[in-house]
């Protein structure tokens, strides 16, 4: 049973991984019988997969203007924060 039921670290890898690619049938059960008790990680689903179809959605339409361009001062901001990880 311990083998069945994951983490929900597992089980959001798990979730993370079916949107790129089919999981094993193991992999499945496994994320099943996780998801049949843990709200949160069902939650976590839902909203990953919403990001992903507004993402999909965004590139698809043509949103992704190439001259769109980040000021100097956050993009110095955003290097400096990655940076520091």
């Amino acid at each position: 049973m311990k083998k069945l039921l994951n983490s929900c670290k597992k089980s959001t890898e798990l979730i993370d991984k079916q949107l790129a690619t089919p999981l094993s049938v193991t992999e499945k059960l496994q994320l099943n019988a996780h998801k049949a008790v843990c709200k949160t990680c069902n939650s976590y689903e839902k909203q990953s997969k919403l990001i992903d179809f507004a993402l999909a959605k965004w590139f698809t339409a043509g949103n992704n203007k190439s001259n769109a361009k980040l000021d100097a001062d956050k993009k110095s901001k955003i290097i400096e924060s990655i940076k520091e990880i």
